[in-house]
């Protein structure tokens, strides 16, 4: 199952207190103030891994803390400090205040960590309060709380690549072809549930390409699996436009580009204005030319790279695999 938000609950440890005594050994008659400090509570700590593509594991388990501080004790022994508590978080995950929405802290590459919550500080033991005027002091401090914070978890894929169109437009067909994912392929709508990610070699490189679900009319109201996956493809540096020009479509593909384009921008303009190349798919179907010329001209009207495809037969496909190759390099990184 494939989770992309989580709602969690952390609290750090709290500080130990700090301890009242004094020493009452017969070798010390007059003895002395000895109570030891607190331990400091420990911290809960986000850190990124590869090891885990997906927040499931957070959804059956929301709550986490960390161990509070041992007290101090006599003859000036200070409380063991507690443990603190790490979470593994997937790369690509973005952690939100979940009462503000502020961004904390987005994790962009594997082994970056992240403190959320921090540990009490320990209270200090009443031999911490003794001065030359004060030999017998009876003060002493709690423990500090330790911090609690509601988060909110969402995962965005970091991909190069983002493929995007109306459902069965062959991304999945396609990143199987170009790739070694192996995403679920069929023949009706929505067959595509939740984003696949697939790395494509090109000679000594490789960039990564995301096949999310399909969008339709109105996706930006909730209709079909509306925009929920587009945040996957936010980050992506260049975006692959699949048009299906087949006649069993019974759709209209300038129709069909211009519906995706308008979702795009009414989820972000920012995505909506990224790199872009359109691919006329299924071309081994595509028994109608106009159709095909008619998407290349509104292509080149907007002043797009137009590549015609059949995943199927293979033809086009290197040309695009060089393509997109070739955009992914001259895109910026947060494009």
């Amino acid at each position: 199952m494939f989770i992309d938000e989580a709602v969690i609950s952390v609290k750090a440890g709290d500080g130990g207190n700090g301890c009242l005594a004094f020493r009452r050994e017969r070798s010390a008659p007059r003895g002395g103030p000895s109570g030891g400090d607190g331990g400091r509570g420990g911290d809960v700590v986000l850190v990124s891994t590869v090891h885990r593509n997906t927040l499931l594991h957070f959804r059956f388990n929301p709550e986490h803390r960390a161990e509070r501080g041992r007290h101090g004790e006599g003859s000036n022994r200070t409380g063991r400090d507690g443990a603190s508590v790490l979470l593994p978080v997937p790369v690509g995950t973005v952690v939100r205040d979940a009462q503000t929405g502020e961004i904390l802290h987005d994790f962009t590459k594997p082994g970056e960590t992240f403190l959320v919550a921090k540990g009490g500080r320990g209270g200090r033991g009443n031999a911490r309060f003794a001065t030359s005027t004060h030999q017998a002091p009876r003060e002493h401090e709690p423990g500090r709380p330790g911090q609690e914070r509601r988060l909110r978890l969402e995962l965005k894929l970091l991909a190069d690549v983002g493929l995007v169109g109306f459902p069965n437009a062959g991304k999945s067909t396609l990143i199987s072809r170009i790739s070694a994912a192996r995403p679920r392929i069929a023949d009706y709508p929505f067959t595509t549930l939740e984003p696949n990610l697939g790395v494509v070699s090109l000679g000594d490189r490789t960039f990564v390409v995301a096949d999310i679900p399909g969008l339709i009319e109105g996706a930006h109201l909730g209709h079909g699996l509306g925009v929920q996956f587009l945040k996957h493809v936010e980050r992506t540096r260049l975006l692959v436009h699949l048009v299906d020009v087949s006649e069993s479509s019974g759709r209209d593909p300038v129709r069909d580009f211009d519906v995706v384009l308008a979702e795009l921008a009414e989820f972000s303009e920012a995505l909506a204005s990224k790199p872009m190349i359109v691919v006329a798919s299924k071309m081994d179907a595509a028994q109608d030319p106009s159709r095909v010329e008619s998407l290349r001209k509104t292509a080149a009207a907007r002043g797009l790279a137009f590549h015609p495809v059949s995943s199927v037969t293979g033809d086009g496909l290197e040309r695009l695999k060089y393509a997109m190759g070739e955009a992914v390099l001259k895109a910026p990184a947060d494009a």
